[in-house]
């Protein structure tokens, strides 16, 4: 079952306490997947693990995902058959090892007579003839390298059956229809089940806390200097080895200690979110086999919302990454050519960017979508270890190769540990679900409740502990979302969630899926916050304050849906 011992704002002040006191064997910077892997990793192993973001967990590339572990089926066209053997693996790892917030879900592959390079094939048949054969070929070669870890077998969809399970699809020219499988999960969530996992072990686990530079001696980083950046206080920490997981801020890390040896070549992927009405769709997504540019744009339930995406371009800033009209533009339009919907920009209720840090030689001119999603594990500077590249759904395997690497620098055996280890909510998560659906008539809880309390795992009994001892905690925060003000204590509580936007962003999907941005709900939020974390009434305001001035006139111009356009970002 869940062991939630606490992790919160408490705990926070004691690890900044322990750390400066005590010392860590590793340093993490970067609290995104990859950092939380690493940290699990290294104190499964038995390091003393201290890991710093200076943001909130999760707040960069790893909460901007489609939220898909998969083996990254367009990779196969690259013949890039390690990556999408290592990402099925991993795929089927986490089914095994966090089967309530990974879970298995269909991709309808429709094939049109006009397509051209459906899935980035390289080989065109003349005028078509054989391509269904070429794509089923692909699908048996996806499914056989998961080999015993696989999900389920693909299968061809008779015109019926496809519009069956994606009513959407148009049928002018529609040649075939296949259906194959990978795995959903909750991107924000996961990660911090990680870091939770790994706190659980012993790491020490901090956000808002930046590192504003190291100390050296003989060429080795033996302290790293902190800052709080809410507190505003500074800590000096001293240091066995520092891991970078940094993601695109990898390169800016590895400065602080001298010449950065990685070239990174930030993506950005870009998302909107649309209500389930607005595009016909079952259970299970559906693939637009080909754009313009060489992509693939999925299009996944996600609750009664649809998340569309993702665009591929280079360029923009990466502190603070926008959709732009072109981005929304983009995938509308597929969405469009595809789908017997008229999908406008007033449809859109929130767009969302993100950077993937893909690796590249200097000068490399190929464009994003062309470049691997491989990983690397880099000697930087000071001894720092630097871990860059790769995908949410490899972040296992990532943090295991770069822990190898810090064994054999100390010379301690390697043992993959984490291979074989559950996370947190992964012990007892069936009689928890149990718990939750036998519950549901006394709460009033609705389906996709019981299936949002479910992703929590054996956790959702803790949920339950904290509505049973106050029934209000039962309340949506929102009408027609399934989020109950019960998560937002558990953020509190259990996932060091210390801002507004940290609950309404991260820890929820709220700011993503709520048509008001979040903004209506603040205030009542805001409140059980204020009671968790003691705020005063100054700072309460502040927060609310902070966070309508964000979001507030997006929220806005989407209820004025002439003037969204310029306002979606």
């Amino acid at each position: 079952m869940a062991t939630n011992t606490g992790f919160s704002s408490v705990e926070r002040a004691q690890t900044l306490q322990n750390m400066a006191r005590d010392g860590v064997d590793v340093l993490i910077v970067g609290g995104g997947i990859t950092g939380a892997g690493v940290a699990l990793d290294a104190v499964a192993r038995g390091f003393r693990v201290g890991l710093v973001e200076k943001a909130d967990f999760g707040s960069g590339t790893s909460s901007k995902s489609t939220k898909l572990v998969h083996g990254g089926i367009r990779y196969l066209p690259q013949f890039d058959f390690a990556l999408v053997r290592e990402a099925l693996v991993e795929r089927g790892l986490l089914v095994r090892n966090a089967p309530f917030l990974v879970q298995p879900i269909g991709f309808v592959l429709p094939l049109y007579k006009t397509a051209k390079r459906p899935l980035g094939t390289p080989i065109v048949p003349p005028f078509g003839i054989g391509m269904a054969l070429l794509l089923q070929a692909g699908l048996l070669l996806y499914d056989l390298m998961s080999g015993r870890l696989g999900v389920r077998m693909h299968r061809r969809l008779s015109l019926k059956k496809a519009l069956l399970l994606a009513p959407g699809l148009r049928t002018e020219g529609l040649n075939a229809a296949f259906i194959y499988y990978d795995a959903q999960t909750d991107d924000t969530l996961l990660t911090s089940t990680v870091l939770r996992t790994a706190a659980q072990r012993g790491a020490q686990i901090a956000n808002y806390t930046e590192v504003t530079g190291f100390q050296q001696d003989a060429g080795k980083i033996t302290h790293a200097l902190l800052r709080d950046t809410l507190g505003g206080d500074t800590y000096t920490v001293k240091v066995g080895t520092v891991i970078n997981a940094g993601g695109v801020f990898a390169g800016k890390i590895e400065a602080l200690a001298g010449a950065s040896k990685i070239v990174i070549k930030p993506a950005k992927g870009v998302h909107i979110t649309v209500a389930r009405e607005r595009i016909q769709l079952s259970s299970d997504a559906v693939v637009l086999p080909e754009t313009e540019d060489g992509r693939l744009i999925f299009l996944v339930p996600w609750g009664p919302r649809i998340t569309v995406g993702t665009t591929d371009t280079v360029g923009g800033e990466i502190e603070r990454p926008i959709a732009t009209e072109a981005d929304i533009d983009y995938l509308i339009r597929h969405v469009n050519q595809y789908m017997t919907v008229d999908l406008k920009k007033t449809d859109v209720i929130s767009s969302w960017a993100g950077y993937r840090p893909l690796i590249s030689k200097s000068g490399d001119s190929k464009s994003s979508s062309k470049l691997s999603r491989t990983h690397i594990v880099v000697d930087s500077a000071g001894g720092m270890l630097t871990i860059v590249g790769g995908k949410l759904t490899t972040y296992r395997r990532m943090a295991q190769d770069v822990v190898d690497a810090l064994c054999k620098k100390v010379d301690k055996p390697l043992k993959h540990i984490t291979r074989d280890l559950p996370l947190d909510g992964a012990q007892g998560w069936r009689e928890a679900q149990s718990a939750v659906e036998k519950s549901a008539a006394q709460y009033a809880f609705t389906t996709d409740t019981v299936a949002r309390l479910s992703k929590y795992g054996a956790s959702a009994q803790t949920l339950l502990d904290l509505i049973r001892v106050d029934a209000t905690l039962a309340e949506r925060i929102v009408p027609d979302l399934p989020y109950l003000f019960a998560e937002v204590v558990f953020a509190c509580r259990y996932a060091m969630a210390l801002t507004l936007a940290d609950v309404l962003e991260r820890r929820l999907h709220i700011n993503f899926e709520d048509w008001a941005r979040g903004v209506d709900a603040a205030p009542a939020v805001a409140q059980v916050m204020a009671r968790e974390l003691g705020w005063d009434a100054a700072h309460t305001d502040s927060q609310i304050a902070e966070y309508r001035a964000r979001f507030g006139g997006e929220a806005a111009a989407l209820h004025a849906p002439e003037a969204a356009v310029s306002m979606i970002s």
